[in-house]
């Protein structure tokens, strides 16, 4: 039976100066199943890390150009495609920076799409029905291209498939209220055009979708009222000779959805196998109106199998890859993973019978969800997704009980529960169960349970789109181990929250702090980074932590001033940059959870101008003294303790100054602090610059070929020039 698992979020949605447009022009499958393109509607490109739900890459086109045509990935060249202003057909690779400095041709038509499958190559269909490879099209961007559409018609959908080892394009156009299906191989002229069969006066197909199945192309289409038809194309069918009449399509209803009153306005239908269609933007048959939800219907059966509030505006798009559906609403673009195992007849009726286990009489208890059902182990793998499936709708059904069940109650059946099954299984049922205890914990100032929501975070069955208000609710309580743990655990914390976090554990007296408990080998880490450089000031990467160099240059100062500097301020200034922590060992714990938290810059830095100039300057010591440390000759970082890595320390350090740097100048609190830095910077482009001085000899000795006879003893000469 098929089924919809939890969700999270990938990305906010840009607005749109269309209110019913959600931003998002395009979703592409990348080089593997965790990586998709997002194309928005104005000028950028992401990649995204589905798994982490955080980007590693961005492109945007200059201001005053328009991305006209999602994004793909060709799997030959690894690159990506994209067209701009329509004709502007622009190629990069994920290294690039500079969407404009690279490659671009302009062609002679305006581009509809550009479509591309793995394993294939891209292929253009333009405005006008004309297909060309992109190789052949980039090899002579400005040759002629013709036109196969007749006059006022214009295309409206297109995707592209494999089918007998060849690529076909495949396009639905419209003219003065007809609807036309395309089929066109890219490198032959064989075109094969259908007419489909008119629906209700008025009415125009909603989505398309098309898969290659059984040696025919099967077609999928929704109208607004609620109709589903499948029409057949076979992929061996006549050519378009010039003037000949298009041919009729042949449907079928596949099935009627419940539209309710009047029709349907935005909503789409994607098959996902031969038995299942995903639907959203229809309402669900037992739920009110205004209700907007993501289902999965049984096309053998006629019958509902999974369905899903999506909260917020839905805008008719849906997207599959690799088991997961695509799905924007509201404010963000949601993943919903999904499975579509086979199906009988009782299965798809709900009516699949377990072995000895009969159906429960009454709605299951508290003791009974936690517990389960005791019955014998299925022995077919079907039959154990049913029973995980019953068991994740009794959870959502019945855990209304745990507003009223005791603390000390709650954390005994907690503790059996994760202790006797099995947790891959309990995966949404852990979710659910977080988030009631979270919710009754908002609502109940004298209820919470830190042990058993700690111990829920430590199944990694959750993460902060499943349980959003989790961590912001530790950080009310002052659960600071929880937060730890949440930070430790959780990939998709939103970089707000992640501020919130800094905020906050800055904000903590170290007293306060100290009397915490904390993650140990955290602890253990910064108890090694705190003793274990006292009285070390050495030199490394061309640095040392004395801050006079010996210009003597102020550069706070308009460049040019003298600092003058007696030998009390000298021993002052050698002494306090780095050689102390400026915060307490516990607070230093989880400030270094902070540095470890995976996040955007183009997110986090309006957060971070929130700050106060007090707060930027401390966390700007630590994140000083800690380089020191770790620039030392006699630190070494003991391998398995969490702990900050270089680069996001100086990472860290980049984005305070972007975000506060005018502030910082104005502070006379932070002038020594920013002087620290500067000359830093100063003695690390001093060293590289000597590193390139040498670097055309370190290439010689690379070149050497290593004589593979040598003796126990031999001197070498070599030359360099």
């Amino acid at each position: 039976m098929a089924a919809l698992y939890e969700g999270y979020t990938l990305c906010g949605l840009v607005q749109a100066q269309n209110q019913s447009d959600s931003g998002i022009q395009g979703i592409e499958s990348e080089r593997d199943s965790d990586h998709v393109v997002v194309t928005d509607s104005t000028r950028s490109v992401t990649l995204y890390k589905v798994s982490d739900q955080k980007p590693l890459g961005s492109w945007t086109v200059k201001q005053g150009q328009t991305l006209t045509c999602s994004a793909v990935y060709n799997s030959h060249t690894k690159e990506y495609v994209a067209v701009s202003d329509n004709k502007v057909i622009r190629v990069w690779k994920e290294e690039d920076i500079i969407l404009d400095k690279a490659f671009k041709a302009t062609v002679s038509s305006d581009v509809w799409r550009v479509h591309s499958v793995p394993g294939g190559e891209p292929v253009v269909l333009f405005q006008r029905g004309a297909v060309r490879l992109l190789d052949s099209l980039l090899s002579a961007p400005q040759q002629p291209v013709e036109e196969v559409l007749a006059q006022e018609e214009a295309i409206r959908w297109s995707t592209t498939v494999i089918a007998e080892a060849a690529q076909f394009v495949i396009f639905q156009t419209e003219q003065k209220g007809d609807h036309f299906l395309y089929l066109q191989r890219p490198n032959l002229n064989a075109v094969q055009r259908y007419r489909l069969e008119r629906e209700e006066p008025g009415l125009s197909p909603l989505s398309f979708s098309a898969s290659y199945r059984d040696k025919h192309i099967n077609l999928l289409y929704l109208y607004p009222n609620g109709h589903v038809y499948q029409s057949v194309v076979s992929v061996r069918g006549p050519g378009m000779e010039e003037e000949a009449q298009a041919l009729p399509l042949p449907r079928n209803l596949l099935f009627a959805l419940p539209v309710g009153e009047g029709l349907l306005g935005a909503a789409s239908a994607l098959a996902l196998d031969e038995a299942h269609v995903a639907v959203v933007g229809v309402p669900h048959p037992s739920a009110g109106a205004g209700k907007d939800f993501l289902c999965i219907w049984n096309t053998n059966f006629q019958t509902l199998q999974a369905g899903k509030e999506m909260s917020g505006k839905i805008y008719g798009q849906l997207w599959s890859y690799s088991s997961k559906l695509f799905i924007p609403h509201g404010k963000s673009l949601s993943v919903i993973p999904y499975e579509c195992p086979k199906s009988s007849l009782a299965s798809a009726l709900g009516k699949l019978r377990q072995a000895r286990t009969e159906a429960p009489a009454s709605v299951p208890s508290w003791n009974t969800i936690l517990h389960g059902e005791k019955v014998q182990p299925s022995r077919t793998v079907e039959t154990r997704k049913t029973v995980s499936h019953l068991s994740l709708c009794y959870t959502s059904c019945t855990l209304s009980s745990t507003s009223t069940a005791p603390v000390e109650e709650v954390q005994r059946e907690v503790e059996g529960l994760l202790s006797r099954s099995d947790i891959q299984e309990l995966q949404p049922s852990v979710g659910q169960l977080a988030s009631s205890l979270v919710s009754r914990s908002v609502a109940d100032p004298a209820f919470y349970t830190p042990g058993t929501l700690a111990q829920l975070v430590h199944t990694q069955c959750l993460c902060h789109s499943v349980c959003p208000d989790l961590l912001l609710l530790a950080l009310e309580r002052k659960d600071y181990f929880l937060c730890q743990l949440c930070l430790q655990l959780f990939p998709d914390v939103p970089e707000a929250v992640t501020c919130a976090c800094l905020k906050t554990f800055i904000s903590v007296p170290d007293a306060d702090a100290d009397s915490m408990s904390l993650e140990p080998d955290s602890v253990a880490f910064m108890e090694s980074v705190i003793t274990g450089g006292r009285g070390q000031g050495g030199l490394q990467n061309g640095f040392s932590p004395a801050p006079f160099e010996e210009d003597g240059t102020d550069p706070l100062s308009g460049g040019g001033a003298q600092t003058k500097t007696t030998a009390e301020d000298k021993e002052k200034t050698v002494t306090e940059p780095g050689q102390t922590c400026p915060v307490g060992l516990h607070k230093a714990v989880l400030l270094n959870e902070v540095l470890q938290t995976a996040y955007s810059d183009t997110f986090l830095l309006p957060h971070l101008k929130d700050l106060s100039s007090q707060q930027v300057i401390l966390f700007l010591q630590y994140l000083q003294f800690l380089y020191l440390r770790y620039s030392q000759d006699t630190f070494t970082q003991t391998h398995g303790l969490r702990s900050p890595t270089l680069t996001q320390i100086m990472d860290w350090v980049c984005l305070l100054l972007d975000a506060h740097f005018t502030v910082l100048v104005m502070t006379p609190e932070a002038k020594g602090l920013l002087l620290n830095l500067h000359r830093f910077v100063k003695s690390q482009v001093r060293l590289f610059s000597e590193l390139g001085k040498i670097e055309g000899s370190l290439e010689e000795l690379q070149k050497i070929k290593v004589k593979k006879e040598v003796g126990q003893y031999s001197i070498e000469v070599i030359e360099l020039f």
